[in-house]
C-alpha cells in the first residue's frame, strides 16, 4: 500500500507534463531562480495547483542552501537588566504577542512555512539565538523587542542576518520595521475624551523607556494641549494589568476628581477597571476609559473597553513579508511601513 501511495504521489515530471515545460524549468521556478519568464512561472504554479505536486524542502533547502524557515523573536522578556520585580516574565501571556505570533503564522502557513519561536530573555539567550541564525539555521528574523534598551536588534543588524522589527528601532540602524502611528492613537484618544465632555483627563503611561509608551504619552499630552488642557497629570505602568491597577490607585490619589482616563493598553486598562470599580467609580458615567490595542481584553472588560485599535496581525504579516523579500534579495535597502490606528467605541467611555 505505501508503494503505491508513492507511485500515486504527483511529481516534477506530472508538474511539467501539465505546465507544457521541461523538468529543469519546474526546477527552476520552485527553487526561486530568476531569470525564468513570468508567464511560465505563472503556468508552473498553475501546474502545481493543478496537479497537487508538493517539493521536497528538504531536496530544495540542498539547493537554495536555506533553511526554509524564519525565527520569531521575542527579546527582552525577563531579561535581568528590565523589570527586575519579575512581572516581564510572563510576557507571552500577553495577547499582544499571541497576536503577533498569530499574523507570521498566518502570513507563513499558505507559503508552507512555520515560524521557530525563540525568546531572548537574557545575554546568554541573546548569544544563542544570534549563533542560531548566524549559522543559518533559520534564514532570517522577525524581532519583536520589549525594550528600548534591548541590545540584540543592533547584534543582527552587525551580524548580517536578515530581520524585520516590529516598532521602530531605539537608534537609528540599516533594519527593516513595520510600526503603528502611536501619536496618531494616542491623540484619536484626548480627542474623544473631550468630546464626551471629560474636564480632568489623566493618563497611564506605558513604560517610558519603550518607545511606543514615550510616542502614546506625547501624543496624549500633545493633543490634550491644543484642546486648552496643559497639565495632565501621569502614573507609568509596565503594560501589565496589575501595574495598570496600581497606577490607577495612584492617579485617584493624585487627583481625586477626573472624569476621564487615557490607559496606554488594553491590559492595564482593565486593572484601571478594576480599581475605579474598587473605589466606587461607575465607568462611564464618572470616569471615561479608553484604553490601546483592541486587543482580547478589551472585549473581556466589563464595561468593554473603548480602545485604539492596532492591527497587529496585519503588522506581522507585514514584517514577515519584508523578510522573506529582503531572504529573496539581501540587496534590498532597509524600509519602514507605518499603520494608521484606529478608534474602536465601545461601552468604557
Amino acid at each position: 500500500m505505501s508503494d503505491k501511495a508513492v507511485r500515486s504521489s504527483p511529481t516534477l515530471e506530472d508538474v511539467a507534463r501539465e505546465a507544457g515545460v521541461s523538468r529543469a524549468t519546474v526546477s527552476r521556478v520552485i527553487n526561486g531562480i530568476r531569470n525564468v519568464d513570468p508567464d511560465i512561472q505563472d503556468a508552473v504554479r498553475r501546474a502545481i495547483a493543478a496537479t497537487g505536486y508538493v517539493p521536497n524542502r528538504a531536496a530544495r533547502s540542498l539547493v537554495t542552501r536555506r533553511a526554509d524557515s524564519v525565527a520569531l523573536v521575542v527579546s527582552g522578556a525577563g531579561d535581568e537588566d528590565h523589570e527586575a520585580g519579575g512581572e516581564g516574565g510572563g510576557v507571552l501571556a500577553d495577547p499582544f504577542f499571541g497576536r503577533v505570533a498569530g499574523g507570521v503564522v498566518g502570513f507563513l502557513r499558505p507559503r508552507g512555512m512555520h515560524p521557530v519561536l525563540m525568546l531572548a530573555d537574557s545575554a546568554e539567550a541573546r548569544k544563542e539565538v544570534t549563533a542560531y541564525l548566524t549559522q543559518g539555521r533559520a534564514d532570517g528574523a522577525v524581532l519583536a523587542s520589549t525594550h528600548a534598551a534591548d541590545p540584540l536588534p543592533r547584534q543582527l543588524a552587525d551580524a548580517g542576518v536578515p530581520t524585520v522589527l516590529f516598532a521602530r528601532p531605539p537608534s537609528p540602524m540599516p533594519v527593516s520595521y513595520v510600526d503603528l502611528a502611536h501619536q496618531d492613537g494616542a491623540r484619536l484618544a484626548a480627542d474623544h475624551l473631550v468630546a464626551r465632555g471629560c474636564q480632568q483627563v489623566a493618563t497611564v503611561t506605558g513604560p517610558l523607556d519603550v518607545l511606543a509608551g514615550q510616542d502614546r504619552l506625547t501624543g496624549f499630552r500633545d493633543a490634550m494641549a491644543r484642546h486648552g488642557h496643559p497639565y495632565v497629570p501621569t502614573a507609568e505602568g509596565n503594560f501589565t494589568q496589575e501595574s495598570g491597577e496600581r497606577a490607577m490607585a495612584r492617579l485617584l490619589a493624585q487627583a481625586p476628581g477626573l472624569d476621564g482616563v487615557f490607559v496606554a493598553n488594553d491590559l492595564m486598562a482593565a486593572g484601571a477597571l478594576h480599581c475605579l470599580h474598587a473605589h466606587g467609580r461607575r465607568v462611564p458615567e464618572d470616569v471615561a476609559v479608553v484604553g490601546f490595542d483592541d486587543s482580547s481584553a478589551a472585549v473581556s472588560c466589563r464595561p468593554s473597553l473603548t480602545t485604539v485599535r492596532q492591527p497587529v496581525e496585519a503588522m506581522a504579516g507585514e514584517m514577515t513579508r519584508l523578510l522573506l523579500e529582503r531572504i529573496a534579495d539581501p540587496g534590498l535597502r532597509p524600509t519602514s511601513v507605518i499603520f494608521d490606528p484606529t478608534l474602536v467605541v465601545r461601552q468604557s467611555a
